[in-house]
């Protein structure tokens, strides 16, 4: 099975940028979907971009415009470019795939996460 390895979060204040990266152990050609998901304390863990074929794409009004999520299969990664951080992004970002049951059921068991933190 598909593992994920999370990178590329840390510290930034408000506005600033960060770029997330996923790492899969294996191909993700074969993938239908791949999200980035985030729990803050306290919190539940939700979804906050999804990838799906031909390139869709899909984001929470909390996100839209500010998040990008793209991949390369090539290099079977998955990646969040994030603009314009605000504190409430604060969280520990996860990546995981998904099938036709939709992002809301996760294929694979949850990574380490990478934290993004934004305060100033």
């Amino acid at each position: 099975q598909v593992q994920f390895v999370e990178s590329g979060g840390g510290l930034v204040q408000p506005g600033e940028s960060l770029r997330l990266s996923c790492t899969a152990s294996g191909s993700i050609a074969g993938i239908y979907g791949l999200g980035w998901y985030r729990q803050a304390p306290g919190n539940q863990r939700e979804l906050v971009a999804a990838i799906l074929p031909a390139g869709r794409t899909n984001y929470p009004d909390s996100v839209k415009g500010r998040f990008t999520i793209s991949r390369d299969i090539s290099k079977r990664a998955v990646f969040l470019q994030m603009n314009t951080l605000k504190p409430e992004d604060t969280a520990v970002y996860y990546c995981n795939q998904f099938g036709l049951r939709g992002s809301s059921y996760p294929l694979t068991s949850w990574g380490q996460g990478t934290q993004v933190t934004v305060s100033s």
